[in-house]
Order: C-alpha cells, then sequence, then structure tokens
C-alpha cells in the first residue's frame, strides 16, 4: 500500500473546492503572521524528533515566521496528537507525527480525541523500513533461517521493541500474522535499550528503526537479515527486503508528517502542503534526510490522507489477531 501511495510522485498543488471554509473573514491569506507552534509526541533525539526539527527549520525560513518545537512525549505520542486536535484550526498548532498515531487510532477506542475526524493529515514527508537485526552469534543468518527457528520452538522465541503499540512492535507482529508463527513480544523503554539486550543475547530479533539499528549494522555489531519495505533501502542496498525472502505481502514503513486540527481552512493546509513539499525536494533536505538514515517519501495531502486511513484500518486486522491493548 505504501509504495502505491509515493509511487511516481508529482510534487503539486493540492486542489482545492471552488467555496472553500471562511475562516476569520479569510484571514488564512495572510497566513502567518505570527510564530507556529510544532508538537511532536516523542523525546527529544528520537527519529521522529529529529526528522520533524529538520522540517520546522526550513520551514520557519519558507514561511518567514518562528517554528516553536515542542516535545510533549508519552502515551505513545497520543498526548501531542491531543493537544493538537483540540487546538484553535487556525494553523498556529500543527502536529508532527508518525505512523503510531495510526496504531494507536486502531487499537486504543479510549483516546481522548478521534483519531478519524479531529485531525486532518496535511502532508507526508518520510517512510523508512525498519531493518531485522539479531545477534551476531544467532544461528539465524538469514530470514529463512529465523522462520525455521520461530516454526522448531513455536512461542519460545522473543523479539524485542521500543514499546507496545510502537513503530518496531508492529513490525513484529506484522510478521508473525504474516508468516502464521509465534514468539514472545519483549517491550522496552525505547530502541536503544532493545538492541543493547539483542547484542547481550536476552532476545531473539528486533525490528529496529534505521537511526538505531542501522549504524549497529553498519559497525558489524549485530547481523542485519532483510528490511521492512517493498523495496530496498538506498542506505543498504546490500540488504534484501522480507518480501524478496518469500514473504509475500509484507510490507512495514515508518511514515511521519503533518497534522492540523480538524476544520483547518484549505488554505491554510494548502500552504503547508505545498512549502513543506518544496523543502523535501532542496538537495539539502535529502543530503540530510540521508545523513539520519531517513527515507524522504514526499506525499501531497490526499497521498498521505490515504496513507494514514488505510494504516487505521490495516492496523486493527493485526492488533485484533495479535489481541494487543493500548487503553
Amino acid at each position: 500500500m505504501f509504495k502505491k501511495l509515493i509511487k511516481n510522485i508529482v510534487i503539486s498543488a493540492v486542489v482545492v473546492p471552488a467555496v472553500v471554509p471562511v475562516f476569520a473573514g479569510a484571514a488564512w491569506a495572510a497566513y502567518p503572521d505570527k510564530p507556529i507552534k510544532m508538537m511532536i509526541g516523542y523525546a527529544p533525539g528520537s527519529s521522529t524528533d529529529i526528522v520533524g526539527r529538520m522540517i520546522a527549520n526550513d520551514l520557519s525560513l519558507a514561511l518567514k515566521q518562528p517554528i516553536i518545537v515542542e516535545n510533549r512525549g508519552g502515551a505513545a505520542g497520543s498526548l501531542a496528537a491531543d493537544a493538537v486536535a483540540k487546538s484553535a484550526p487556525d494553523g498556529y498548532t500543527i502536529l508532527f507525527a508518525q505512523n503510531g498515531l495510526a496504531i494507536n487510532v486502531a487499537a486504543n477506542p479510549k483516546l481522548p480525541f478521534n483519531g478519524q475526524k479531529d485531525l486532518l493529515p496535511v502532508v507526508g514527508v518520510a517512510a523508512t523500513p525498519h531493518i531485522l537485526i539479531v545477534n551476531n552469534n544467532s544461528p539465524a543468518k538469514s530470514v529463512a533461517d529465523l522462520m525455521a527457528m520461530l516454526k522448531a520452538e513455536p512461542g519460545k522465541l522473543s523479539f524485542g521493541s521500543s514499546g507496545i503499540g510502537n513503530s518496531d512492535h508492529m513490525a513484529g507482529e506484522l510478521f508473525l500474522a504474516t508468516t502464521g508463527l509465534q514468539a514472545i513480544h519483549i517491550p522496552y523503554k525505547g530502541g536503544s535499550p532493545a538492541a543493547t539486550d539483542l547484542m547481550g543475547g536476552q532476545i531473539d530479533f528486533y525490528f529496529a528503526g534505521m537511526p538505531v539499528g542501522l549504524p549497529l549494522y553498519k559497525g558489524d555489531k549485530v547481523r542485519a537479515l532483510a528490511v521492512t519495505s517493498k523495496n530496498r533501502f538506498s542506505g543498504a542496498p546490500e540488504l534484501v527486503t522480507i518480501q524478496e525472502t518469500g514473504v509475500k505481502g509484507y510490507e512495514m514503513a515508518l511514515w511521519q508528517g503533518v497534522f492540523v486540527p480538524a476544520k483547518t481552512p484549505q488554505g491554510i493546509i494548502k500552504e503547508l502542503n505545498n512549502s513543506i513539499l518544496k523543502i523535501l525536494e532542496t538537495p539539502e533536505m535529502k543530503d540530510r534526510f540521508q545523513k539520519a538514515g531517513v527515507q524522504i517519501a514526499p506525499m501531497n495531502t490526499q497521498q498521505f490522507s490515504d496513507l494514514y486511513f488505510s494504516d487505521i484500518a490495516r492496523w486493527k486486522t493485526v492488533i485484533e489477531k495479535a489481541k494487543i491493548k493500548l487503553d
């Protein structure tokens, strides 16, 4: 689904209806005329925070207004999402989120906001695969080897994650659901602790985020078996995809993008969408993304909306099968 949505993307203006909502006498025509707050639901230094701040920096230059980044971590990103959902729909409070938002909406019926009605996707900026890693001493030298081990000992092997419901957790659950295999999930309080225990042999495999797993692989501290995207990752093109190993239909990416409160005028959405897509075209931003181990993936408003809502539906199926509870 993800590859289909971003394939042959043409960066263009969002089509605006002939009649758009009027907001304060069409005040959006002068947007922005004061600082904008970008809320991020993850800790400083996380992959989502790193990418969000890169976007905020260049967006500030493009819009000629300061972008103030506020990290409001907690509840797998839901605290920041809730704050933005309940903010004034004037374009001055925006959310930089990742696919954990779709996972939360799919898994937690008790969220204090409606993720499908209270927030509007504006623009997607990145979609980075996870990297499947094992200990250097693991018998698994391929995905086929790992699957054989899981089949031989159902429910005995363990995989780590940076927390219940996070993207790396769901990459593992999707792998198990797609293959029909079983393993024990061990959640940690971050990607680094999970990787540390993997290297120490406390867990058997880990679908690490690229900022965590790629440097370990490049430094020969872990063995990488595959990446989770449909196509090979440009940062490590020698690694096969899980689909290439014969696991048909498996595809997973950590996407990131911008949301605004519902009822935000289309003129403001268009301004944010166009400005950010232009930023993503620049060689400087492409270089920064590559150095951060992030796969750039520009998506206009319609493409990003399609990805977001289809992800919610997909994760509902996986979550119900794995009996995951986030509430």
